[in-house]
């Protein structure tokens, strides 16, 4: 069974809110998902994916509400996203603030990993859940994507709008559901995508935040730092810490496993040795990765293919070409073509 890391409580809290608003018996909810309510009570905390995954399922059953996970996001609040709430918080920027999400997204938690690309006049965030449960999926994207807008408007004190919204699940039957979708982000919502997402202008980047504070926002980073390499080193199977550490050089556009290794003070050899003894291998899990991300950037016609191949640490396109049609079976340009 696929282990679904970890869930900060702020995280969880939000969507608690949410439901004692809607009157709903979250002490049952939680009880089903077999979570200690005391934890729930320390902020610092944490609760396995599982646990939340399971909430979240009893929550919806609860509400019947088609909707929940967009409504669910008028709970955020600049602690619902741990230190990196703070963090935007104290930057002097829309783009300084969204450029730090891959970076510090872990302290909220594993349920999702976020992937920026951009092209002359727009930036995309994509965010790809972690979670295996298709209903839960659908209105956990819903609520990461209206919790980022709602929290975005706040910080720079404007009721701006994104240029598109993309999302996984399928179009919904009812034509008040799609109106509540376009009047909540106000800008069109394209269903049924390989991905989902948002499309931002990048004159949006510019726009300036409410309360910069650049001497806090290095302090903060220096916390969240030290917070997320405590985090790697003891939460987690060995398999999934190693897999958020290739991630995370994968987003500088490198990938070496002597760097990897050496984040464990492990030499290649042993941290090998590890992950066998998991049932994995360093390459497989860099594959998993590479053939994920290539994906999401190929479903972006506007990524050249050996950006694409710089982007995922390979030496040129032709090593990409060959390497995603042995995972695939398509070339990367029929990939493309079959997307479209």
């Amino acid at each position: 069974m696929k282990h679904l890391g970890f869930a900060s409580i702020p995280a969880v809290q939000q969507y608690l809110r949410h439901a004692e608003t809607q009157k709903i018996d979250i002490s049952s909810a939680i009880k089903t998902a077999g979570i200690d309510p005391l934890v729930l009570d320390n902020a610092n905390g944490r609760i396995p994916g599982e646990q939340f995954q399971s909430l979240i399922r009893a929550l919806l059953e609860s509400s019947n509400d088609p909707l929940m996970g967009l409504n669910s996001s008028l709970q955020v609040q600049p602690g619902s996203y741990s230190v990196l709430g703070y963090i935007t918080m104290s930057c002097a920027t829309m783009g300084d603030a969204i450029v730090r999400i891959p970076t510090y997204e872990r302290l909220v938690g594993d349920m999702g990993v976020t992937k920026i690309s951009q092209n002359k006049d727009s930036i995309f965030l994509y965010w790809q859940c972690a979670y295996t449960d298709k209903l839960v999926r659908q209105h956990m994207i819903d609520n990461v994507l209206a919790s980022w807008t709602n929290f975005a408007r706040w910080l720079a004190n404007q009721e701006a709008s994104p240029e598109r919204i993309f999302l996984e699940r399928e179009t919904p039957k009812a034509l008040s559901e799609i109106q509540q979708y376009e009047d909540f982000f106000k800008c069109p919502i394209t269903f049924s995508q390989k991905q989902s997402g948002i499309e931002l202008a990048k004159t949006l980047l510019k726009t300036p935040l409410r309360q910069p504070d650049l001497l806090l926002l290095k302090t903060l980073e220096s916390h969240a730092s030290q917070q997320i390499n405590e985090l790697e080193s003891t939460s987690g199977s060995f398999s999934l810490q190693v897999a958020h550490a290739i991630r995370k050089q994968l987003h500088m556009g490198q990938i070496r496993k002597e760097l990897i290794a050496e984040e464990f003070c492990l030499s290649p050899r042993t941290l090998q040795r590890k992950l066998v003894n998991e049932g994995s291998s360093y390459q497989n899990i860099v594959d998993e990765i590479r053939l994920d991300m290539a994906k999401q950037l190929l479903n972006d016609s506007k990524i050249a293919t050996q950006d694409i191949a710089y982007n995922l640490g390979f030496s040129d396109s032709g090593s990409f070409h060959r390497r995603f049609k042995q995972w695939t079976g398509k070339t990367p340009r029929e990939f493309r073509e079959l997307d479209d």
